[in-house]
């Protein structure tokens, strides 16, 4: 058995992992400490932020619902340290310097001996509405991966590090797996009636949901950035064999509301995201 810690200084991009991820570790009769130092929504430059603020006030505590990041780094001997951008600003290089250098130099200050990796996350479902003609950022989904991906690229480059490749496993799970999504119009979405919901075949990114408004109606709501319950599964297996460097085939976790196929094609499709992806 092997034991490892890990943890997150992120975004809702990483607290995905807690559905699975632990639990999928435990099923190869290996153990993780798996901690979050994370807020939603969070990018480098407000992580940032809230490192300098504790820097420059001893009282000030903000992570982990009241503890200073520094305390968090020394107390455990960590054997990775996660980063990675806000997923709207992950595809805007502009975005990363200065903020991602000084939290790097920030944890290896206090943890010389971790292991700093990089989290690539994913482009957003088909449907999202900066993906749509007139837009804002006038960018889809494979333009929005292609700009991520060559961000945390960079990244790891300047400071040979490792990247774990969630994005890169969405995005190869999406090509190649048995049912793809096929987009439907927008238009459509307005003749659906409760309790009823578009086809999500073939997606790991977003969800469709019904609730109520101010008037008592269900309304039709969606998440369009997150991972959906294929996509957690996914990124958990993605992560266990990065971080362990073992098969990602030792995992047993069927989770009760995933097809048994289905796991083992993420599964080879996690392993293929590890062994492909090309590192610093």
């Amino acid at each position: 058995m092997k034991k490892i810690n890990v943890l997150t200084i992120g975004n809702s991009f990483t607290d995905s992992l807690a559905l699975y991820f632990p639990d999928a570790v435990a099923s190869t009769g290996n153990e993780v400490n798996f901690q979050r130092a994370n807020f939603g929504g969070c990018e480098l430059h407000r992580h940032w932020s809230y490192i300098e603020a504790e820097i420059n006030n001893e009282y000030c505590r903000i992570y982990q619902g009241g503890h200073k990041l520094s305390t968090i780094l020394k107390e455990t001997p960590w054997d990775y340290v996660t980063i990675q951008q806000a997923s709207h600003c992950s595809w805007r290089p502009e975005t990363f310097h200065p903020y991602a250098d000084n939290i790097i130099e920030f944890i290896q200050s206090h943890c010389p001996n971790t292991e700093v990796l990089i989290q690539q996350t994913w482009s957003y479902h088909n449907d999202h509405p900066q993906f749509q003609p007139g837009s804002e950022w006038d960018i889809d989904q494979t333009e929005m991966y292609n700009r991520l991906t060559k961000n945390y690229t960079d990244l790891a480059k300047d400071y040979s590090f490792r990247v774990i490749p969630s994005g890169y496993a969405v995005q190869l799970a999406r090509s190649e797996q048995p049912v793809k999504f096929t987009p439907y119009p927008l238009e459509s979405l307005k003749e659906i009636n409760w309790p009823n919901l578009p086809n999500a075949s073939g997606t790991f990114v977003g969800k469709y949901f019904w609730k109520k408004n101010e008037e008592g109606k269900m309304t039709l709501a969606s998440d369009l950035i997150h991972l959906n319950p294929r996509g957690q599964y996914l990124q958990a297996c993605v992560w266990y064999g990065f971080l362990f460097g073992n098969p990602v085939s030792d995992i047993k976790l069927n989770p009760e509301n995933l097809d048994n196929d289905d796991c083992e094609f993420m599964r080879k499709t996690a392993q293929k995201a590890i062994d492909n992806f090309p590192q610093a």
